[in-house]
């Protein structure tokens, strides 16, 4: 497998973002005395898709950082998700699914980065300069 040119090639991202899309398509029929609350809350989620973008080109503990960011933003998410159901304004089971998903790809993308930055760790201490 190549590996990604863009942050636009990685299936996490292109999956927080459709996430995002089923975000907005969920809340447009939310009650008018929403919108500056539960709405656009839950519309600010919008950062799961994008921390992913901008870790992309950063290494480190600051590409790791903006995952873990967009890990808590899709955790609350997933919060909204239920509150939105039990004030009845609708439930979405692919909603649900697609965050469970982006969920699973963020954990994996995020550990694989760890363990190579510690793969790279050790190689530098043992490789003479």
């Amino acid at each position: 497998m190549e590996p990604a040119k863009t942050f636009e090639d990685l299936i996490v991202w292109q999956k927080a973002h459709q996430f995002v899309l089923n975000v907005y398509s969920h809340t447009k029929n939310f009650p008018r005395e929403e919108l500056y609350g539960l709405t656009s809350q839950f519309r600010a989620d919008i950062s799961v898709a994008a921390n992913i973008a901008e870790a992309f080109k950063k290494r480190g503990k600051d590409k790791t950082k903006f995952l873990n960011i967009s890990k808590a933003s899709l955790d609350e998410a997933k919060y909204y998700i239920l509150l939105s159901r039990d004030l009845k304004y609708g439930e979405d089971v692919q909603l649900k699914a697609l965050a469970e998903e982006v969920s699973r790809l963020l954990e994996r993308y995020r550990n694989t980065i760890i363990k190579s930055d510690s793969a790279l760790s050790i190689l530098l201490t043992i490789l003479p300069f």
